[in-house]
């Protein structure tokens, strides 16, 4: 018999027949839904993650201005395993989302974003013992699989948490991490590099994560939804065991979610979830266009960080230290632009939304919706050539290096307006199951994060700066326009 009851904590259950009833939250205001939490306790879940997620990113490029110091250490001159050394821990972000992000849909996003980030941490410090390019490589695998797992769940923290018209701002401040952490790594080990060991890239790295997981032990808190109230049936069910009118039969409802199916065994939620990325970007046309953009920003973002050195060193003529501030340019555009998409991303879609009756629409987020308005994904498909043109032809002609730092402001500018608009688009589109859609197009956007500085010296050796900066520009165009 179907009836609705009031349970002894005030949870709101509708039971189905006499042994089983529905585990929701107590009405749409509940002060246990993450939705619903104090703005304080909100932003503190967001600022942890980001926290976590400007560790692995500072970890993935910091080593790319000592990598001359390391090649000739190990006696190597070889130039893609040169430029293997750094984005080897861009392709363990490939790998880590496919199973972090669904584990974290399994068990929660604080706690494989925690045990992900100590496995980086082991994996990190060995790298500062290694003794061949080898192990280096396979170490810095290792750590960047650990440390893909906030960047993949971290955007997921916030939609558990902020409702889709507050969630702009949210994704600004948690996006800087991925993006300002390449950009301030080399400017750190380039001083690193030239003043001390560059063993001390990976163990200053250690050191400064170590300060941020135990910040995470004490503050980061579960915001997933499903596994909140899987805690919540559970404590109902020990309520029950332990009520002694019960007398001998302790136990006599079973507690269930309305995220559960009927099999709860976790081997068919743990397939379900393994599978849940590569089952969205097979059938969602949107992920794979949008993934494909992201995917190519990504490359160029990549092979922008492992050939400025090139650049500054070889045509400036600048020592390693005065080098590595030129990548204060790159991190200056993305402030701009995370501080740009902070105070547009949520005005656009509210304005929208009320042009649109008062319905949302995830598509506020990435293009002009029936005029209503200009999301910041737009300039930035034309910022992010434009700004690569600029770089490429100041350093192929000389130009001061003011003109190549510009434009490398106008690129990174470029690629934090489009990551912010499409991350939050897919947070939108998917809310339940963001850390897979992220996990989605994160898997592509890794791989060429790998790959592009792999072919970079080949291609600047052959094209020269301005002409192979005009060829990517021109994919940029081709691919990000139309998307």
């Amino acid at each position: 018999m179907t009836k609705e009851t009031r349970l002894s904590d005030r949870s709101q259950t509708s039971t189905l027949d006499e042994t089983v009833q529905i585990v929701d939250w107590d009405g749409p205001d509940d002060p246990q839904n993450p939705k619903n939490w104090p703005t304080k306790r909100k932003w503190a879940a967001t600022l942890i993650v980001a926290c976590f997620t400007l560790v692995s990113p500072i970890a993935s490029a910091i080593i790319s201005p000592a990598t001359s110091n390391i090649m000739r250490e190990f006696g190597s001159t070889n130039s893609t395993i040169a430029g293997m050394l750094t984005s080897i821990f861009v392709l363990g972000f490939a790998i880590g989302p496919l199973f972090l992000g669904p584990l974290s849909e399994v068990y929660g996003r604080s706690r494989v974003i925690q045990w992900a980030n100590i496995w980086f941490l082991v994996w990190n410090f060995a790298c500062g013992f290694t003794h061949t390019p080898t192990q280096l490589i396979i170490f810095r695998f290792f750590a960047g699989i650990g440390g893909s797992a906030p960047i993949t769940i971290g955007g997921a923290v916030v939609g558990d948490t902020f409702h889709p018209e507050q969630r702009g701002r949210a994704i600004a401040i948690y996006a800087l991490g991925p993006m300002i952490g390449p950009a301030l790594g080399p400017c750190v080990g380039a001083w690193i590099a030239s003043r001390a060991s560059w063993r001390w890239v990976f163990w200053s790295t250690s050191i400064f994560d170590v300060l941020v997981q135990i910040a995470g032990v004490m503050l980061l808190q579960e915001t997933f939804a499903p596994v909140l109230l899987e805690r919540k049936a559970r404590r109902l069910t020990r309520e029950q065991a332990a009520d002694p009118e019960k007398g001998e039969k302790k136990v006599v409802v079973q507690y269930r979610t309305i995220y559960e199916d009927q099999d709860r065994s976790w081997q068919t939620i743990f397939k379900k979830a393994l599978t849940r990325p590569l089952v969205l970007f097979a059938k969602e046309p949107i992920i794979q266009l949008l993934g494909a953009y992201m995917s190519l920003i990504y490359g160029i973002f990549y092979l922008f960080i492992t050939t400025m050195p090139r650049i500054f060193e070889n045509v400036y003529h600048e020592s390693t230290g005065i080098m590595g501030l030129n990548y204060i340019a790159l991190g200056s555009g993305m402030l701009f632009a995370s501080f740009l998409n902070s105070r547009t991303m949520d005005k656009i879609y509210k304005y929208c939304k009320e042009r649109n009756g008062g319905v949302g629409e995830p598509e506020f987020r990435v293009r002009e919706y029936q005029s209503y308005g200009i999301p910041t994904i737009v300039p930035a498909s034309i910022v992010l050539p434009v700004g690569m043109l600029m770089s490429g032809w100041g350093a192929q002609n000389h130009t001061h290096w003011i003109v190549v730092d510009i434009g490398i402001f106008f690129v990174g500018m470029g690629m934090i307006l489009s990551f912010q608009c499409i991350q939050t688009y897919i947070v939108d589109c998917f809310p339940l199951y963001a850390a897979s859609g992220i996990a989605a197009v994160g898997f592509t956007r890794s791989l060429c994060g790998f790959s592009f500085p792999l072919f970079a010296e080949a291609m600047y050796n052959s094209l020269g700066y301005g002409k192979g900066n005009t060829v990517l520009s021109a994919i940029a165009i081709a691919l990000g326009c139309p998307a």
